[in-house]
């Protein structure tokens, strides 16, 4: 469960994110909100790439603020842009990447990188450079970087934006297929059709929290 408690989050004089107090327990959360409302902020809040000016923020009961690097392994993170995620030259050495920061064994290594790869169809691409994969293709393999470090939770902010429409779908069946809990952030709605709730967000503030036709309802009436 993560949990957010009287937070607000502030940049000098400008308030981004205000008192905001909410629970995630469900296992598929959506985030919506116009351009500049505070959503990337508030996802950034939920494993601790920010931290909060005022309030609390706890994952299954870890402070973002006092336990980052326990939270960081609870909670993956898929940025908008996977090119601000790839580190290393081919996708294999990129998957494996935080495996190594954890000094496993090369043997257990290689077999996790095996597994995902297989799972996300990479494995024919895993010797190729990763800056010259396709824009679907980097994106799932920013998914497959945080799903190999086994996290409980995945926090992905507008992962479809850079993406045509078959790599929109490859994408959001994979989330589909997720055991993980998920909390995406995106305006993609139809994306959300079978998300257990939606939260929407505006000003800064959270305006909705409903079922995702009911959600959905309120964005767009906020924003006409």
């Amino acid at each position: 469960m993560i949990a957010l408690e009287h937070v607000t989050l502030a940049y000098g004089d400008r308030v981004v994110l205000d008192d905001l107090t909410v629970t995630l327990a469900e296992k598929r959360v959506g985030v919506i909100g116009a351009n500049g409302s505070g959503k990337s902020t508030f996802a950034r809040l939920l494993n601790g790439l920010l931290l909060p000016t005022e309030g609390t923020v706890t994952v299954d009961g870890l402070d973002t603020r006092r336990s980052g690097r326990e939270v960081r392994r609870k909670v993956g993170f898929v940025f908008q842009n996977p090119d601000n995620q790839i580190v290393q030259p081919t996708v294999e050495e990129d998957v494996a990447f935080g495996l190594k920061n954890l000094r496993l064994p090369k043997a257990e290594i290689a077999a996790k990188v095996d597994e995902v790869l297989r799972r996300y169809s990479l494995e024919k691409l895993r010797t190729r450079q990763a800056h010259l994969l396709s824009g679907g293709e980097k994106q799932l393999l920013a998914l497959a970087g945080v799903l190999v470090m086994r996290p409980q939770y995945v926090v992905l902010d507008e992962p479809t934006t850079l993406l045509d429409w078959p790599n929109r779908r490859k994408l959001m069946d994979a989330l589909t297929a997720l055991e993980e809990t998920v909390v995406l952030v995106t305006h993609d709605l139809e994306t959300l059709a079978e998300f257990e709730r939606v939260l929407v967000i505006h000003e800064g503030r959270i305006a909705a929290d409903a079922p995702p036709s009911e959600a959905i309802d309120a964005y767009l009436k906020a924003v006409s």
